[in-house]
């Protein structure tokens, strides 16, 4: 009698089998699974890398398993590696499979914008004289603009935060690098922060870019924003990044 009982489920269970695609988007989503702060466990992304390279192979899932792939590195090497040489190696396979899907989806910005978010951190770990000899900041501004022109509101105005982001970080060089310009980082960090769900990450770029500009209230106002906020169920661990930095940072200002 049980075992009658048990059949149908157990033939409904093996039709429905989660594909890897399936297995590495519920891995991906336990990636702050054990975290501390902005500090992770490695396991459920590692999880999510593997099921998501397998899912690379299938071609009806390839895109979403390369963005999945992409965002999973982003994830391991700022939050979960410790060790440089073992966030370069991270940040050097996001980079390359970015450039790879780039070239065969040049109007997916996903792809854009997840090759930036990783090149960004790739930069920060090997120091900014390998990253001005590899041109990274024009490379953000140029995939900042295709991101722009293809959808302006992904990522909650992600293109316009790279923008932004690039024009208030990097640094003004005559002859070589004279185009950044802080007025020109506060109007597209503006941009994104009323673009969709103001973000940690923009807010608190904004308040740095404003405190440049000599706006120092506002630039308190918004990081004690941060500050004030509760870390998300669903990014608690790149939450605890801002909310850590605007509390230094707020520190620094007053």
């Amino acid at each position: 009698m049980i075992l009658n009982w048990l059949i149908p489920i157990l033939w409904i269970g093996g039709l429905y089998a989660q594909t890897n695609l399936e297995k590495g988007l519920i891995a991906y989503n336990r990636k702050a699974k054990g975290s501390i702060e902005d500090r992770a466990q490695p396991a459920a992304i590692n999880e999510a890398i593997k099921y998501y390279q397998l899912a690379l192979d299938e071609p009806d899932a390839e895109i979403d398993a390369a963005i999945g792939l992409l965002k999973s590195y982003y994830f391991k090497g700022k939050y979960v590696s410790s060790i440089k040489d073992e966030q370069k190696a991270v940040f050097d396979k996001a980079i390359n499979l970015a450039l790879t899907y780039i070239d065969r989806y040049p109007q997916k910005p996903g792809f854009h914008y997840w090759y930036l978010t990783n090149l960004g951190s790739w930069a920060e770990v090997y120091g900014i004289l390998t990253a001005a000899r590899e041109g990274v900041a024009e490379q953000m501004k140029d995939h900042a603009m295709k991101i722009i022109a293809l959808d302006p509101e992904y990522e909650d105005g992600g293109g316009y935060l790279m923008l932004g982001a690039v024009h208030f970080k990097s640094p003004y060089i005559p002859f070589i690098l004279s185009w950044p310009d802080n007025e020109e980082a506060v109007k597209w960090l503006q941009k994104a922060f009323t673009t969709g769900e103001a973000t940690p990450v923009q807010k608190v770029y904004l308040a740095q870019a404003l405190y440049k500009e000599k706006q120092k209230n506002k630039a308190i106002a918004i990081l004690q924003e941060v500050i004030n906020m509760t870390p998300s169920l669903v990014e608690p661990v790149s939450d605890w990044e801002q909310i850590k930095k605007a509390r230094v940072l707020q520190q620094k200002y007053q």
